[in-house]
């Protein structure tokens, strides 16, 4: 939905009512995750999309018929490996799209949700997708820290959501959450989608150098919040590296520690520490490997490496912390230059996060995405309410 948004509140601001598709639950191989969107406005131009073009065609019939009656649709589409050909869906996945009207009737709480996600402020949108009654379909629940404003129909119905959503806002997820009618947390007939809008996840640059420049770069391209520290400031400038959001002239450990102190770091961060040098590797992975973190990345030959844990264990640090270390950093791909290192480092992330093996498509069997979908034959399982 980000990539709907401002265009979205452009056009209810302009009185006009949008056609808005939303993606709430993939099966198998589909080619976009829960909470893509596509919108069509007044003029019939489409914004977004839910499946990288498989799709579109028929979404954008339905958006525009949905917008004009009023009336909210939850779709599927690619109900069989057989058919999925016919109805547009190639890669044999499965989409629930829900298509609502929006408007400033049907949300108005819509602006206020655009200036947190543009401030940075965390913000949840939850939608019911899902009610015996058809009165409660499309209503909107507004999730932040400290509460909700709107409802979806009840009182109860509304504290139990917010209670679910705010964890799911806190990981930065999206999710299908099912309920009984009113808000019971044992029963079935409502469904709710959340989507989650919490500020970008950091990446933490340590080491000005040539190859930190081709990481902020690459960070910046994968949709994080880039900071590049180091303690010279001959090397630590802004115009040195125009991809960074900050660029920080200080002792790293001092850095890092400073920032876990006043929460700015969670287990979304990832940190690549590219300074090679003892006298700031090792305090900063003191402070760096004994937190809760997404990725630890450290830069050096296998000499450095085995030097460096030698250090970090006469520092105190047990195998467990150690083992959180991906040293020397990157994946196996032959690179040479700093922008062949990045994208190398940039892919061990990406493959740490999802699961992935980081081999070749091509010579494996398994399925290409590792994101865990639920089974197309049974009810939301736990892990879609955000337990564990």
């Amino acid at each position: 939905m980000r990539e709907v948004l401002d265009d979205l509140v452009a056009a209810i601001r302009a009185g006009h009512t949008v056609g808005l598709g939303t993606v709430v639950r993939t099966f198998r191989s589909a080619p976009r995750p829960a909470g893509a969107a596509m919108m069509v406005d007044a003029d019939g131009r489409a914004v977004g999309s839910v499946s990288g073009g498989c799709v579109e065609g028929a979404l954008y019939e339905l958006a525009t018929e949905v917008a004009h009656d009023g009336r909210p649709v939850l779709q599927r589409y690619g109900i069989t490996d057989d058919d999925a050909f016919e109805v547009g869906l190639t890669c044999g996945g499965i989409l629930d799209v829900f298509v609502e009207p929006v408007s400033t009737e049907t949300f108005p709480q819509l602006p206020q949700v655009a200036d947190d996600v543009g401030a940075g402020r965390p913000v949840a949108v939850v939608t019911v997708i899902e009610h015996p009654d058809p009165a409660w379909l499309g209503r909107h629940l507004v999730v932040r820290p400290d509460g909700f404003s709107g409802s979806l129909g009840s009182d109860r119905a509304d504290h139990a959501v917010c209670d679910d959503v705010q964890g799911l806002l806190a990981a930065g997820r999206n999710a299908t959450l099912s309920y009984g009618p009113d808000g019971q947390r044992r029963g079935e007939g409502m469904r709710v989608f959340a989507v989650s809008f919490a500020p970008h996840p950091r990446m933490l640059v340590f080491g000005a150098i040539d190859f930190a420049a081709a990481v902020a770069k690459q960070g910046s391209f994968l949709g994080y919040r880039v900071t590049v520290c180091d303690a010279r400031p001959l090397f630590a400038t802004a115009s040195r590296f125009p991809q960074a959001d900050e660029v920080v002239v200080e002792w790293p450990h001092r850095y890092l520690q400073a920032q876990i102190g006043a929460g700015q770091v969670d287990d979304r961060t990832v940190i690549c520490v590219l300074t090679h040098d003892p006298k700031f590797d090792v305090p900063l992975l003191e402070v760096a490997l004994r937190h809760n973190v997404a990725y630890v990345g450290a830069m050096g030959s296998r000499r450095t490496h085995h030097d460096r844990l030698e250090r970090l264990r006469e520092a105190g640090l047990t195998e467990a912390e150690l083992s959180k270390l991906s040293s020397p950093i990157g994946l196996d791909l032959g690179s040479r230059t700093p922008e062949e290192t990045a994208v190398s480092i940039a892919a061990e992330i990406i493959a740490l996060h999802w699961g992935g093996e980081g081999g070749r498509l091509s010579s494996m069997d398994a399925r290409i995405h590792h994101e865990p979908m639920a089974d197309p034959g049974h009810e939301d399982a736990a892990h879609e309410r955000g337990n564990p």
